[in-house]
């Protein structure tokens, strides 16, 4: 039961709905979605796209450069990975040249017995 002092109910007026959900206040899909307004996630996104861009180009990076470093250090991670499972297989062969055939020869003394 949910009294009327209960700290589970901040937030919300005196119907039970929270103050957004109020009459007053309708929030657009786009603004919900978007976290605020058009014109300030604008901005926001426009400020930090300059000061990535000044970082960037004082590191000496562009967009191509950027891209290609990823890729080539995704592509380096992939070989290595597809070595790693080359060398795996690899000592998985040499394991059962020497275990299945043991294996075999005590499964038959095992019938024999």
């Amino acid at each position: 039961m949910i009294v009327e002092h209960d700290p589970r109910r901040q937030g919300q007026n005196h119907t039970g709905a929270s103050y957004r959900e109020a009459p007053g206040y309708r929030a657009s899909a786009l603004r919900r979605f978007l976290g605020g307004s058009p014109a300030a996630v604008f901005l926001r996104l426009l400020f930090l796209s300059v000061l990535v861009g000044a970082f960037m180009a004082m590191l000496g990076l562009t967009p191509a450069r950027l891209f290609w470093q990823v890729y080539d250090s995704a592509r380096a991670l992939v070989d290595l990975g597809l070595a790693t499972f080359h060398d795996f297989g690899g000592w998985i062969l040499a394991g059962a040249i020497v275990v299945v055939p043991l294996w075999l020869i005590s499964r038959l003394f095992a019938v024999s017995r």
